[in-house]
């Protein structure tokens, strides 16, 4: 029934919060966050955290840049431990997004389904990730060869759950959206943007947070369960 299959990249394949968490960890020591009064490393990741999520929804709505993002995420969080220092918060953002690109740890099964997958199915990625950041992760973690089209919402200009950016992608793999699958963790940008241009879905919900089971073509928790659909 499906030809193409069209990947999530962070939070599907990339273990986002992992390497994102063990980065944070790294920044607050070189920096010696300490010394500024931040006296809680796990105090600070969360804090950052639930400021980087309000700013990346502002982000996927095109309220702001992603230019602001990057060093608004840590002037807000030093901000909150009464840290004023736009250096610092600059320095901070510039090298999480240097480092954060580089770190490999996937989510169990990755190669081994892909591999799976390879040679039955074209491949593709869409994320909404920068495209710079996207292109280093996916090559830092030897994902490259398996994936025809990687498609980034900084390429395309439109950001998951937007039609436009499935249907650039289905056009950019020659597909059809009636031979495509998309997987992947968020219900709106991946799952809700796919159903909305006609292709069906996997949602990939690893951490088992309840949804409605018409919401999705079908759910998974483990991407090796992918073999038991396809």
């Amino acid at each position: 029934m499906y030809k193409h299959l069209f990947f999530d990249l962070d939070r599907t394949l990339w273990d986002f919060e992992k390497n994102s968490h063990e980065v944070l960890q790294e920044l607050y020591h070189y920096y010696n966050l300490q010394h500024h009064g931040i006296t809680s490393v796990e105090d600070f990741i969360i804090r950052y955290k639930i400021n980087n999520e309000k700013l990346w929804d502002l982000y996927r709505n095109n309220l702001i840049e992603k230019d602001s993002l990057r060093d608004e995420r840590f002037r807000l969080t030093l901000n909150e431990y009464g840290v004023s220092d736009h250096d610092l918060a600059a320095k901070l953002g510039l090298d999480y997004i240097l480092l954060c690109p580089k770190k490999t740890h996937l989510f169990p099964y990755v190669h081994f389904t892909l591999d799976y997958l390879k040679n039955k199915y074209k491949l593709h990625i869409i994320t909404n990730g920068f495209d710079e950041v996207q292109h280093q992760k996916i090559e830092h973690n030897n994902l490259s060869h398996y994936f025809d089209q990687i498609i980034t919402s900084e390429q395309v200009g439109y950001k998951k759950p937007n039609k436009e950016i499935f249907e650039f992608s289905l056009q950019k793999a020659s597909a059809k959206a009636s031979e495509s699958l998309m997987i992947g963790d968020d219900l709106l940008a991946d799952i809700y943007g796919a159903k909305n241009v006609g292709m069906h879905q996997v949602y990939f919900n690893p951490n088992f947070l309840p949804f409605k089971e018409d919401q999705c073509t079908y759910v998974i928790n483990c991407i090796s369960q992918l073999k038991q659909i396809l």
